[in-house]
């Protein structure tokens, strides 16, 4: 169920330091103009309140994460959990700094959280990911996490199904050599759907598979945990967890 409309969604977004208001401007440049380090950067792709990249962000500080989602509402939520400091008027973004000028947004370390966690490592970006080889570069992504998504269950819309083949190409572009595509779901059916388009495309390698990840120790140990994921685990769903490596 889709997330009511919330209007000041939108204003709120624009002032974060950390959305990204131009992110087709950072292709190819994540880490020299966003992140301004060499470190490895993964991303959640429909990462809807947050939960789990500020968990992975907060405690692997040595990796990049930017988070994915289409809805304003949606990452409006994750955006609160931060409580990121109003921008002070002196540090707009002036026009002869490049990553300012084509990002709208001031490289990491410029901003702080008024909390503990300061995530200088992480970036939010509200988008549709059908648009993700215009974001990112040819190996530029790490890994990539798709964490309960939208199962499309009729036939005429599988093709928006976040692991359609349409979408894994996708993926197979953005990620760098051996780079991994991590999958959870409680959703028999699409994790099915998945396995099979995964291991008909050529370009994939399915290197560890559960449909039952709480009593997998080999998957389970260190597993972090989204939101859905807490509620569904608590009412004793399986949930279906797999990785793949796309083709060297």
């Amino acid at each position: 169920m889709r997330l009511r409309n919330i209007p000041r969604a939108e204003g709120v977004l624009e002032s974060s330091p950390y959305v990204i208001k131009s992110e087709t401007a950072c292709r190819g440049k994540w880490n020299e103009t966003i992140f301004t380090n060499s470190q490895p950067i993964h991303i959640e792709i429909g990462m809807g309140k947050g939960q789990f990249l500020l968990t992975l962000a907060k405690h692997s500080p040595d990796i990049n994460y930017i988070g994915i989602e289409r809805y304003s509402s949606v990452l409006l939520r994750a955006i609160e959990k931060l409580e990121p400091p109003a921008i002070p008027q002196n540090s707009r973004p002036v026009t002869d700094s490049p990553d300012i000028a084509q990002t709208g947004i001031p490289s990491a370390g410029t901003h702080k959280s008024s909390r503990d966690f300061s995530p200088d490592n992480l970036r939010f970006i509200c988008m549709d990911a059908a648009d993700i080889e215009k974001v990112f570069a040819p190996g530029e992504v790490s890994r990539i996490y798709l964490n309960f998504s939208d199962p499309w269950p009729k036939a005429r819309h599988a093709r928006r199904r976040l692991t359609s083949p349409e979408y894994l190409s996708r993926y197979s572009h953005i990620l760098k050599s051996n780079g991994q595509l991590e999958f959870k779901t409680d959703n028999q059916n699409l994790f099915t759907y998945s396995e099979e388009t995964l291991k008909s495309s050529g370009a994939w390698t399915i290197t560890a598979l559960t449909r039952d990840l709480q009593n997998t120790p080999s998957m389970s140990i260190g597993n972090t945990m989204t939101e859905y994921e807490e509620k569904f685990s608590s009412l004793g769903n399986p949930i279906c967890k797999l990785i793949a490596n796309v083709s060297a």
